[in-house]
């Protein structure tokens, strides 16, 4: 298990879209709660993945798709908000801890990338 910040956090947020997949499925919502179960998973799952990555090069290119799957679960939580599957405090709870997750990834992959251009 990681103790860094990002993948602790991941790793949490996983979790909760786990459980709202749950509830949208209660629902019968089956459409965007496949997409935000994939795409919210993988977040974790690609940072995770980035830990054994094959040099710098590749370590930068797997958190820009954790970046992207991050990008892509704002753009679910948002269209299942704006189609009252989930309420405001819901939204907003999930959409803070996805943003979060954001930033913290754009933030390692320029201190990643600022680092790659020193080693040269």
């Amino acid at each position: 298990m990681r103790n860094d910040k990002l993948s602790i956090q991941s790793m949490e947020f996983s979790v909760s879209i786990i459980n709202l997949v749950k509830v949208l499925k209660e629902k019968r919502e089956t459409i965007i709660s496949n997409q935000i179960g994939r795409s919210g998973t993988s977040i974790g799952a690609i940072i995770r993945e980035a830990q054994y990555a094959h040099g710098k090069a590749d370590f930068i290119a797997k958190l820009q798709i954790a970046l992207k799957e991050a990008n892509e679960t704002g753009y679910w939580l948002e269209l299942l908000f704006k189609t009252e599957y989930i309420t405001e405090a819901e939204y907003k709870a999930l959409d803070t801890s996805c943003t979060s997750i954001r930033v913290m990834l754009i933030s390692s992959i320029n201190t990643a990338k600022e680092n790659s251009y020193v080693e040269k």
